[in-house]
């Protein structure tokens, strides 16, 4: 009878704040739903249009989220809003934290990408050498026969980046998945590393432990932060180098030498601190096949003369560690959004790789082996270089946000050197305390890092 009465007057019956149960009762200070982690489309049928605003203001639910949870009032305002959704059936884009824990594990990206892509192909990984092989002598054939200061920038240009192609290869000898096969990949490593001055082992072992510790302040190995402290304790000059473009880029030598400013070691040395016991004869192996090829440099520019050597190699391979130093930082560093760096109980291998960022090298991206293509790399480095293009697509979905999609690039990348030096200018060092830091500025060094 009252809800005839209400129809006629042109009224509908509110709707129930909860649907009714099957069994017991409802107690209203502890919900039947509590989400945390859920997608945009697991909350949109939470039934927050149906939520009084004076059921739940003030009160606390325990969520442990970065922003509060909103609902709508009942005139229609916003109170609070849940993750982008404002109750109304709308969605409103919020800041994302990219140091909230990601609602995934790392299992559920591994199942996302297709089995065939963790295949190593030994045949298929060895055309890339030969291919990579071949251009680097025919680019040193043809620029010795025209010889000619038209052709010889042309010339270091390409083979610079032909060496960093070989690199990449010998990269992936050194994590496995260039082939099944660890003598294979043992001696394919010293031959492409030591033909440009890298002992294979001893930065295999180093690169290693970047990528187990990757994210972590202290612990990380490659371009990891410097601690306030450190950062401090560095002369003027040593602050002005390390931050200010080109210097950065030629820093590769000297980490191998010595290792970064607040570590000690050297990746010749087998007694370093940087390898077990254990590592030392591999060490060792690695140090003489990289003295071989010094001395074999030596001999050559007997040969054929020290200008003509410097210019058929010498200039390659300062562009070479040019490429590494670039790429490497930029695998890191400076993406328009700061990105957080762990410590502690903070860190876990699986955050500390989501904070890796891909980059796209247009036309080069072929010739380097889609080394850009680097946070599924990170999570899973025995996927082989020509398979990762595909398995960061299909992990994409899962990743969601935490996929920070690359700015297109033209046929060279050349807005990247942009991204670089934005970042020498703000990104010096973090917090010596806390278990999640982001980069800070030094107000006397920004306006130094310049092109």
């Amino acid at each position: 009878m009252a809800s005839w009465v209400l129809s006629e007057c042109g009224l509908k019956p509110l709707s129930p704040v909860f649907p009714r149960p099957r069994t017991g009762t409802i107690n209203p200070s502890k919900p039947r739903f509590l989400y945390t982690n859920r997608s945009l489309a697991d909350l949109k049928r939470l039934p927050f249009d149906k939520f009084s605003s004076g059921c739940f203001r003030e009160r606390n639910w325990g969520l442990k989220v970065s922003a509060p949870y909103r609902v709508v009032s009942l005139d229609g305002e916003e109170d609070n809003k849940v993750n982008g959704f404002n109750g109304v059936g709308g969605e409103e884009e919020i800041e994302f934290d990219p140091a909230s824990p990601p609602p995934f594990k790392l299992s559920d990206i591994r199942a996302a990408i297709p089995k065939h892509c963790w295949v190593k192909d030994p045949w298929k990984s060895m055309s890339y050498v030969v291919r990579d092989v071949a251009v680097v002598f025919g680019l040193a054939a043809a620029a010795a026969y025209f010889n000619n200061w038209v052709v010889w920038p042309l010339y270091w240009a390409a083979q610079g980046t032909m060496f960093w192609a070989v690199f990449v290869l010998g990269h992936d000898c050194g994590h496995g998945s260039f082939s099944n096969n660890n003598k294979l990949n043992s001696v394919l490593g010293h031959i492409l590393h030591s033909s440009i001055l890298v002992p294979y082992h001893g930065w295999r072992i180093s690169h290693r432990t970047h990528h187990q510790n990757h994210g972590h302040v202290e612990n990380d190995e490659s371009w990891h932060p410097l601690s306030e402290k450190v950062y401090k304790s560095l002369d003027g000059v040593t602050k002005k180098l390390r931050f200010t473009v080109p210097f950065p880029l030629l820093a590769y030598p000297i980490y191998l030498l010595s290792r970064s400013p607040g570590k000690s070691g050297s990746h010749f040395n087998p007694n370093s601190a940087l390898f077990l016991p254990s590592e030392r004869k591999d060490v060792i192996t690695s140090t003489l096949c990289w003295t071989a090829m010094a001395a074999l440099l030596v001999g050559l520019s007997f040969a054929m003369g020290p200008i003509q050597l410097l210019k058929l190699y010498g200039v390659p391979y300062v562009g070479f560690v040019m490429w590494l130093d670039l790429v490497t930082y930029l695998h890191h560093h400076g993406h328009e959004d700061k990105l957080p760096w762990y410590r502690g109980k903070e860190w876990s291998y699986l955050r500390g790789g989501l904070t890796t960022v891909d980059n796209d090298y247009g036309w080069i991206n072929n010739i380097h082996h889609d080394i850009g293509t680097h946070v599924i790399h990170h999570l899973f480095p025995q996927i082989p270089h020509y398979h990762l293009i595909e398995a960061t697509e299909a992990a994409k979905p899962v990743l969601g946000k935490y996929y920070r999609e690359p700015k297109k690039s033209g046929l060279l990348p050349f807005h990247l050197i942009g991204n670089l030096i934005r970042s020498m200018k703000k990104d010096h060092y973090v917090s010596d305390t806390g278990d999640v830091v982001y980069y800070e500025t030094d107000p006397q060094l920004r306006g130094s890092s310049s092109e």
